[in-house]
């Protein structure tokens, strides 16, 4: 066996204590751990040959990174070996708190004032979903949302919504006007032409009814694109 497989081959209590993941996060804060150190916190433990921490970064490797941890499903995560039911379970419990924590703000009832401040409404929720996700926000006449609904799930790389659905549900939450918002799986939040068509149509539709579009956000991974901003509405 070399070095190299003897280390792999280390569980958790042959690490020297002042190396351990959990021991390392109080005594350094949570900052100073690696992923695959956060993730071996919420694991506990490994297997019988290995550390949490070796688990956790065979985890890693399989998904191809941390930022595709939230697309693999629970039956994925036990495909792993040492990952059981129990296991993926805490993994994913770990994302949707940090998930539900990105999403507080101050308030039940954020107010909108600018592009920015819709797009980080649902920012983290739609950044990493790998097929595109068509969300509304719905606000009184002072700019406050009052609800947000997705109310399409498309393919890999489209989103079907029509906008009799999209009103249907502002008109049933009193919503003097509403914000759109669909992600692109491809991380690039550049409009399509369907897109602007899209945009447009919500437009003209909120127009006859009474309720205005006040913008169309595209998020892609960590940045995003304003129709609004971009002169389609």
């Amino acid at each position: 066996m070399t070095s190299s497989e003897a280390q792999a081959n280390l569980t958790l209590r042959n690490i020297p204590e002042q190396d351990r993941p959990r021991e390392r996060m109080l005594r350094e804060g949570v900052q100073a751990l690696s992923d695959a150190e956060l993730l071996a916190v919420l694991l506990r433990t490994g297997t019988m040959n290995e550390s949490a921490v070796v688990l956790a970064q065979r985890v890693l490797k399989e998904a191809g990174g941390l930022r595709h941890i939230p697309d693999m499903s629970v039956p994925e995560m036990t495909r792993v070996k040492g990952i059981g039911k129990a296991k993926a379970l805490q993994i994913h419990a770990g994302i949707e708190l940090g998930r539900r924590l990105s999403q507080l703000r101050q308030g039940d009832k954020p107010v909108i004032r600018s592009p920015k401040d819709a797009a980080e409404l649902v920012m983290e929720e739609l950044r990493y979903l790998q097929r595109e996700h068509f969300v509304v926000l719905f606000l009184n006449t002072k700019n406050r949302v009052i609800g947000k609904e997705t109310l399409s799930v498309g393919s890999l790389n489209a989103s079907l919504v029509h906008p009799r659905e999209v009103f249907r549900s502002a008109i049933k939450r009193g919503s003097a006007s509403i914000i759109c918002a669909h992600n692109h799986p491809s991380g690039d939040p550049s409009p399509s032409k369907e897109d602007v068509a899209l945009t447009n149509r919500l437009a003209d539709a909120g127009n006859i009814i009474g309720i205005e579009l006040l913008d169309h956000l595209i998020i892609g991974d960590g940045i995003f694109i304003s129709l609004k901003e971009q002169g389609v509405i």
